[in-house]
């Protein structure tokens, strides 16, 4: 069960003086996993970067071979005072993930250790901008998104699931959770069947996808439309990248209070979590290896559409 780490992290996380310290505290517990806090200034204010590290039984940090797997909590920030008091819809990333990493690091306690380590990582800020953005306004960031794939997005992640709020649409009409296709390399690639029986074991229901778009995965800042950020750290690795969306039937803004759903946040750690234990010991693929070298060798690479582009020529 993970409702009872959702609900110690949103208790942790819905308040106007929240920091990275704060949930930094709810680890103290846990001899065996580090978590580090990184406070970062931007135009817009400032954020706490928190990297958690649970390390496997086999893990790299230990000199194992087992899969390293990132979960990460994207978001533009946990609340938007003083324009709107409490905690947005858009935390819901932040919530889900510190709560990942909770549930794995309470199985240690218990005797249930991962082969492979697991990294967390997202960022709190209670008091981030909005920024207008159809069809309802986003929440903005007090930093880029070029820093915050920096601090969330580690080298040692080698297949990463991006957890984050994707309410403020009209192209999911689900309740619940939803996966993306596999991105990797400028490529989106088929989902992959282990995914969808991970999802459809954990939520008791048909497994839920969501379309995106070549401009979804581009980076933020090319005046491209984005559907949101649930796929901006695929442009900052070469490992594959799933989104993993909070999703709502009807149209619900970033910066939306009293619109956070704690079944909907806990089937997506509990997601989370079966798909670290399972992608760290080799049952599940985020992508067909071989399709992939096949589809290079077609069509080369699209590693551009993980940079900002072709400029277009001075007139």
């Amino acid at each position: 069960m993970v409702l009872k780490q959702t609900l110690t992290a949103i208790e942790t996380i819905d308040s106007a003086y929240v920091t990275g310290e704060n949930v930094k505290e709810l680890f103290s517990s846990f001899a065996n996993v580090t978590v580090t806090v990184q406070t970062v200034d931007g135009d817009k204010g400032s954020t706490d970067f928190i990297k958690v590290v649970i390390p496997g039984s086999n893990g790299k940090s230990s000199g194992g071979d087992a899969p390293t797997v990132g979960i990460v909590g994207r978001l533009g920030g946990v609340g938007a005072r003083p324009s709107r008091i409490g905690l947005v819809s858009d935390a819901d990333g932040a919530v889900a993930a510190v709560a990942s990493a909770l549930k794995l690091a309470n199985m240690q306690t218990k005797g249930d250790t991962l082969l492979g380590d697991v990294i967390v990582t997202t960022h709190i800020c209670p008091d981030a901008p909005t920024l207008p953005h159809e069809p309802v306004d986003f929440m903005d960031s007090p930093v880029d998104i070029l820093t915050m794939n920096k601090y969330e997005v580690v080298p040692e992640m080698e297949a990463i699931i991006s957890i984050d709020t994707t309410k403020g649409n009209r192209v999911i009409n689900h309740k619940g959770i939803a996966i993306s296709p596999t991105v990797k390399e400028g490529y989106i690639l088929r989902v992959s069947d282990d995914l969808l029986r991970i999802m459809e074991m954990t939520t008791g229901q048909f497994a839920v996808t969501f379309p995106i778009t070549t401009q979804d995965i581009t980076p933020y800042g090319n005046d491209l439309y984005h559907i949101n950020s649930i796929l901006q750290p695929a442009v900052a690795t070469e490992s594959p990248v799933v989104g993993v969306a909070i999703t709502a039937q009807s149209v619900v803004p970033g910066c939306g209070t009293g619109a956070s759903h704690e079944t909907d946040i806990a089937d997506a750690v509990r997601f989370a979590v079966e798909v670290a234990k399972e992608t760290t010991n080799g049952t599940c693929q985020f992508y067909n290896k071989d399709e992939f070298s096949k589809i290079t060798e077609l069509y080369g690479s699209m590693k551009i559409l993980q940079t900002e582009g072709q400029k277009s020529p001075q007139v």
